[in-house]
């Protein structure tokens, strides 16, 4: 509260000054009007809440294309029993098809004893699996670099982590009950995402004779779900907190300045303003 003399007045006039007034607005900042962000801030806000997930789903996905990961998990599994084959060989078979699947080219050539591994149909479907992944690849550096850059330019704004926050507080709510719902009907969900993946229709194998499903059995895909999902949760609920975090320190910090700035100004010092004469 601002007290004025004068004017004309016997008894003065008193004027509400709402606090910080005298600090004016941040420099290269737009005003806000009735508490509406500005269309920039929404739309940077509606694109990080499209790309975070992108990127926590790519990072949590790339687990499944790892040999140091993929490898030990055949063997949980017993790969090596159900294919006659030692761990070694296995092995080579396996790192050769991730290669062929994430860097290429697509052939799906390899052989054991001289014979190729997987038959014609095989390798139309791990072709297929090879152009899925292409695309979600593009899909998640885009996003990635989205995040990336605009997160460089408003890292200093509060409202920026808050919309990283939310969107992987969301995506780890999402990721447990995706998570609980495919390992709870693993076959319906599996049958699911390869009619939306692959709608032609070229992955059920027989895994009496087809080398496909004796290298990546049921039991591994099950024990691959439960860890995808379980680290994409892990990473979101982590962003959300750091989020949260640097969000909090931010806003602090803000509020901070804006105290400061109204005392070197005289808002708030409790001490009477006299104007005119």
């Amino acid at each position: 509260m601002t007290r004025r003399y004068g004017g004309g007045s016997s008894f003065g006039q008193l004027e509400a000054s709402a606090p910080f007034r005298d600090a004016g607005p941040t420099p290269g900042r737009r005003p806000m009007i009735a508490g509406k962000a500005p269309a920039h801030r929404r739309w940077v806000t509606l694109l990080a809440s499209a790309a975070t997930p992108v990127v926590i789903a790519g990072a949590s996905l790339a687990l499944l294309f790892n040999p140091w990961w993929v490898l030990p998990a055949q063997q949980r599994a017993g790969v090596a029993a159900i294919t006659g084959l030692p761990d070694a060989e296995v092995a080579r078979i396996t790192t050769a098809i991730i290669g062929d699947a994430t860097i290429g080219p697509p052939d799906f050539a390899v052989a054991t004893d001289g014979a190729p591994v997987l038959d014609v149909a095989e390798r139309g479907h791990m072709r297929d699996v090879y152009g899925v992944l292409r695309a979600f690849a593009v899909l998640s550096a885009i996003a990635g670099s989205a995040v990336a850059v605009l997160g460089l330019r408003h890292r200093r704004e509060a409202w920026w982590w808050r919309a990283v926050g939310r969107a992987a507080l969301a995506t780890a709510v999402i990721g447990v009950g995706a998570g609980l719902l495919f390992v709870a009907f693993f076959d319906a969900a599996w049958l699911a995402f390869h009619a939306v993946f692959f709608p032609e229709g070229n992955f059920a194998f027989d895994p009496r004779v087809e080398r496909l499903t004796q290298l990546f059995p049921t039991s591994f895909w099950t024990d691959a779900a439960t860890t995808v999902f379980a680290v994409g949760v892990a990473f979101a609920a982590a962003v959300w907190l750091i989020s949260r975090h640097v969000a909090r320190r931010l806003e602090a910090g803000q509020i901070s300045h804006h105290v400061d700035e109204g005392r070197t100004n005289g808002v708030g010092r409790g001490t009477p303003q006299r104007q005119g004469s």
